[in-house]
């Protein structure tokens, strides 16, 4: 029966085509802001809307939800492939190095790292999802979605339509921004313009700030008042930060080299103060699980995932050893160090929805800090294969949790996310590298790339200890690391109704890194769809996600294409 469709062609066929389209648009964010995009509710619906429209034009077999959900999982595992490490550790050992991966080389290591997710996700599946009954926020709205684009599919193609409407207007502006003239950004004054606060022509950073909400948009805003607005201008008339004679246009690099560090130290401090205390709850909930577990043994070693597993380990140890020295015992070591935090980890996006993927990239660059002291490069790419293959795994059980609401087959969505994550490895490398053809390109205002610069930061201070630091960032750093602390540990520990009155620290943290302009464009964003929301709940409802995916989509897919045009001109 049609109905019965579910590991067919067409859907992974769909997933494929999807993820490619997909990917691009999480690395261009990814090396923008920091932050990616979920990308299943936005391939469901496109998968959705495609085949729906032409299985009532041909009479076709229809197109069935198990085959969506396939199709979803597939594209979505390839679009998150950036957990993988492909905007924050590959990028930061290229500026350590001074020396890029070759192009097949980075895609068998992200794709490595991807793989061992996928497996790890697999043996956590049946004790987080089946036997936990973890809500996973993101996998029950797509499953909700699901339900509801089968149930009322005229409703799903409405959303489609404000999507790509919303994605075709951001094209148009970033083709005319790439192709046509450069578009100005508008600042009130030339000394605000260096400053970099100025409003950009990008709907990009508008579609972001209507996805984040208000409470994390208005403290990308507090962030950037604070660092650009009252520390940046102190920095220059202190002679701590020293203008370019006759400056006249952004003072965004030399400023962020000093300002990083008391951000980077305010994220570090507050994700890991957050992390630990939401980990001894996650491990004393799974302890207790296991223990009250009366059926058959958890994630039983069949032979097809035990040699994924196997694998995966296998490939993951062999690479670090071969492009990155990394000694063997510390390789290995990578392996069950992954395992460990994709268990807190999915403990806590099962609990939250919000994965700690900054956290456990800290967690785990900690950690081999601490066994190969000094030791830059082993403190980067064994950690990425710790941090990153932990945060692939939160991602992925997000789908099974929706396949686990419709009966899918767990086997069959395996299958989809090594499609996928293979996908996203060739695709999501191809655009990394026409976007960033050269290294010295990371940490400007055109990218600002956060995770890149918190990384590359981390991994210095636990090579070269403080001495990696500015003397004069060196206090500016405690008093970040002391905010972090506080307002990470408050999060966990005052009640709801507080809680959500205290500000972002990522954000907070976030905005010292990045131009005060992209934080200005998000929190406007975000403003604009809590509006929405106080004025028109309903349509925000339906149509806020939408509207802000195809934003993203368009302006993303738009500056990939023009990247790399100008690499294929002569």
């Amino acid at each position: 029966m049609p109905s019965e469709r579910e590991l067919s062609l067409r859907a992974l066929l769909t997933g494929l085509l999807l993820g490619a389209a997909l990917t691009p648009c999480n690395v261009y964010a990814g090396l923008k802001i920091g932050w990616s995009f979920n990308m299943s509710i936005i391939a469901l619906l496109l998968g959705f809307g495609f085949w729906r429209s032409l299985t009532a034009a041909t009479g076709g077999p229809d197109w069935s939800i198990k085959e969506s959900n396939i199709s979803q999982t597939t594209a979505s595992s390839a679009a998150s492939i950036i957990s993988g490490g492909l905007v924050a550790p590959i990028p930061a050992h290229a500026l350590i190095t001074g020396t890029s991966l070759p192009m097949g080389p980075m895609m068998a290591w992200v794709f490595a790292v991807s793989f061992l997710g996928i497996w790890v996700a697999w043996y956590l599946r049946p004790l987080l999802v089946v036997r936990a009954g973890l809500r996973f926020p993101a996998g029950v709205a797509t499953l909700e979605t699901l339900n509801d684009v089968f149930g009322h599919g005229r409703e799903a193609l409405r959303r489609i339509a404000v999507l790509g409407i919303a994605g075709l207007g951001s094209a148009a502006l970033k083709a005319v921004d790439a192709f046509v003239t450069t578009l100005p950004k508008w600042a009130p004054t030339p000394w605000l313009g260096q400053l970099t606060f100025a409003l950009e022509p990008s709907m990009l950073l508008l579609g972001f700030g209507g996805i984040i909400g208000l409470r994390v948009g208005l403290s990308l805003l507090a962030g950037a008042l604070l660092a650009w607005g009252l520390i940046a201008p102190g920095l220059l008339a202190g002679g701590q930060v020293v203008a370019p004679p006759g400056a006249t246009s952004s003072l965004f690099g030399p400023l962020v080299e000093w300002l990083l560090w008391p951000g980077v130290s305010l994220m570090v401090a507050a994700s890991l103060s957050s992390f630990a205390l939401q980990g001894v709850g996650a491990l004393r909930a799974l302890a207790s699980q296991r223990a009250a577990w009366t059926g058959p043994p958890l994630g039983r070693p069949h032979w097809g995932p035990l040699s994924g597993l196997a694998l995966a380990a296998v490939l993951t140890v062999t690479l670090q050893i071969a492009l990155f020295d990394i000694p063997l015992p510390l390789a290995v070591l990578a392996v069950p160090f992954a395992i460990l935090l994709a268990t807190v980890a999915t403990r806590v996006v099962g609990d939250t929805g919000i994965p700690p993927i900054g956290a456990i990239g800290k967690v785990s660059q900690l950690g081999f800090g601490v066994l190969a002291p000094g030791q830059a490069v082993t403190n980067l790419m064994a950690a990425n294969v710790a941090g990153g293959a932990a945060g692939q795994c939160a991602d992925l059980l997000n789908d099974f949790r929706t396949g686990y609401g419709i009966g899918a087959h767990p086997g069959r969505q395996a299958i989809a996310q090594c499609v996928g994550v293979l996908t996203g490895s060739v695709v999501g490398v191809v655009v990394y590298l026409s976007l960033i053809p050269d290294p010295a390109l990371l940490i400007s205002e055109q990218w600002p790339a956060p995770a890149v610069a918190t990384w590359k930061a981390v991994a210095e201070t636990l090579a070269g200890g403080l001495d990696a630091v500015p003397a004069s960032a060196r206090l500016a750093m405690l008093y970040g690391a002391l905010a972090g602390m506080a307002i990470g540990t408050a999060e966990h520990v005052l009640p709801e109704g507080l809680r959500r009155w205290l500000p972002s620290p990522v954000a907070l943290g976030l905005a010292f890194v990045i131009p005060a302009s992209v934080s200005i464009m998000m929190c406007l964003g975000a403003l604009l769809v809590a509006l929405l929301g106080w004025l028109r709940p309903s349509l925000a409802a339906r149509f806020a996600i939408a509207a802000s995916a195809g934003l993203i989509a368009g302006e993303s897919l738009v500056g990939v294409a023009a990247a790399l045009l100008s690499m294929a001109a002569p």
